[in-house]
């Protein structure tokens, strides 16, 4: 392939066109090697991009390493401007995107805190194995994090350092008061299911597919990569494919990952299965973005700002 490690394409360079230049090719490519030895021979030097890239056995790193932008990249001059590196590791910052699916940013409606206040906290504190947190707080575990609803300022605030800090993500916002509002008294049924099995399969097709190919895209010649994001979200590893961890979305909606290597006969696919009890909490809807969510996360990596 002609994209570099770096990320530049070849293919779209005159140079290359023109045969005055050779593509660097991956960090895991033979011409990749090939290219160091070339500049180690006519220029004394490698170049530091590409050999931390194979040093390190990353492919490409804007896709493939957790660290991108590095101080390497940031050290310039090239390939990549400042005002290119610094909105990379803003957007990088940001989380999963504030919007739905039409396009339209996430609102989350104040009637759900409304709601949420006028439960009866011990039934709904039994429900959904949230915790109490006096004066007008709730604890929920969100990917292996505790999370506070504060019900009286309806603010969203996550542990930092010895204290809270607002949390301004309204998609996990808007997920966390959806869970906490439908979860009902059922418990874990210990039966994996996958989307065709459930009872409103129907919704998962077309517009609502579960979007996998994002979490191929970038793991499926990365298996430690996707360990170390998986691990990072205090996932659990089980024994069902290359690597698959559980992930607990919430206390009572665990999601599991299954992750297979291509060969020469197979390619890559990973699968997204649920524990059956899933349906007595969430709308086929909620499900849907709840898993996208963790997804996004997913791929953002063991760096990923929940």
């Amino acid at each position: 392939m002609p994209t570099g490690a770096c990320g530049i394409d070849c293919d779209v360079c005159r140079l290359n066109l023109l045969g005055v230049c050779s593509t660097c090719g991956s960090g895991k490519s033979q011409e990749g090697l090939k290219k160091l030895a070339a500049q180690h021979r006519i220029l004394g030097a490698p170049c530091p991009i590409l050999e931390c890239a194979v040093d390190r056995r990353v492919e490409y790193c804007p896709k493939d390493c957790d660290q991108f932008p590095c101080d390497v990249f940031k050290a310039g001059p090239y390939p990549f401007s400042h005002g290119f590196i610094t909105m990379q590791e803003r957007r990088r910052r940001e989380g999963p995107a504030a919007r739905m699916p039409s396009g339209e940013f996430v609102k989350v409606p104040m009637e759900y805190w409304e709601a949420l206040r006028q439960r009866d906290l011990a039934t709904l504190c039994e429900n959904t194995l949230a915790r109490p947190y006096p004066p007008d707080g709730l604890l929920l575990r969100f990917l292996g994090d505790d999370l506070l609803l504060d019900t009286e300022q309806c603010f969203l605030f996550r542990h930092q350092g010895e204290g809270w800090e607002r949390f301004h993500k309204p998609v996990v916002e808007l997920v966390c008061l959806v869970y906490l509002l439908s979860a009902g008294p059922e418990p874990l049924s210990q039966e994996m299911v996958g989307i065709e099995g459930l009872k409103d399969a129907q919704f998962f097709h077309g517009p609502h597919e579960l979007r996998v190919q994002p979490l191929l895209e970038r793991y499926a010649n990365d298996l430690d990569g996707f360990k170390r994001a998986a691990r990072g979200l205090g996932g659990e590893s089980l024994t069902l494919a290359d690597a698959a961890y559980r992930l607990w979305a919430f206390p009572k909606i665990p999601i599991y990952y299954l992750l297979w290597e291509g060969d020469e006969e197979f390619e890559p696919r990973l699968s997204i299965l649920f524990d059956r009890s899933i349906e007595y909490h969430l709308s086929a809807d909620a499900i849907w973005g709840l898993v996208n969510i963790v997804s996004h996360i997913l791929v953002a990596g063991s760096e990923n700002d929940k």
